[in-house]
Formats: structure tokens, C-alpha cells, sequence
């Protein structure tokens, strides 16, 4: 009999829900940030540097090196590795600082 720890416990996990990343739908657990979701899906950058246009996505996965700054829903700048998961949720790639509009 293989046991496991969700069976342990007796969880019983909501089912997954989607996301989606500059229009293509991401598959997301009840519980996981962003940037795990996005992993999960293959996607290891979705942002780029202001200075060369490089790739960026989760380096420490705490929240405290900003590589995974992503647009969610609009929003620029938000830390994907600590942002819990919404169905529905979209992520865009964000360019540079996310702030190209204010010319700065």
C-alpha cells in the first residue's frame, strides 16, 4: 500500500483552477504562489531587466531579492513568489521596472 502525506493527514485539497501567463492558461493548486504555479507550468521568467532586456523570474523565493516582479492583474511590480495563486488571476511579463509609462 503506497502511502502519502496527503493521505496521511486526510487532506482533501480543493481541486485546481486556472491562471494565465501573457494569455496562455497556467494550471494553479489551492495554496501555491505565482511563481510556483508558474514553475509548475515550465515558465521560469516573466519579467526583464530594465538595463538589456534580460529574463528574470524567482531567484530566492522569500520576497527578498525582487527578480520575480511580474504584472498581476494589471498591477505592476508584485513579488510572485509571495503572492498566493487566484483562479482567474493574469500575469503579464513585466518590462523593465513597470513603470515605462512615467518615463522615469
Amino acid at each position: 500500500m503506497a502511502r502519502t502525506p496527503q493521505g496521511l493527514v486526510g487532506a482533501q485539497p480543493d481541486p485546481p483552477f486556472e491562471i494565465t501567463f501573457d494569455g496562455r492558461s497556467v494550471p494553479a493548486l489551492p495554496g501555491q504562489t505565482l511563481a510556483a504555479a508558474l514553475w509548475g507550468a515550465g515558465i521560469l521568467a516573466w519579467r526583464t531587466t530594465r538595463d538589456g532586456g534580460r529574463p528574470r523570474g524567482a531567484f530566492c523565493g522569500i520576497g527578498q531579492c525582487y527578480d520575480c516582479l511580474a504584472t498581476v492583474n494589471g498591477e505592476p511590480n508584485r513579488r510572485a513568489c509571495l503572492v498566493p495563486a487566484r483562479p482567474g488571476d493574469a500575469i503579464t511579463t513585466q518590462e523593465g521596472h513597470g513603470h515605462d509609462r512615467l518615463a522615469v
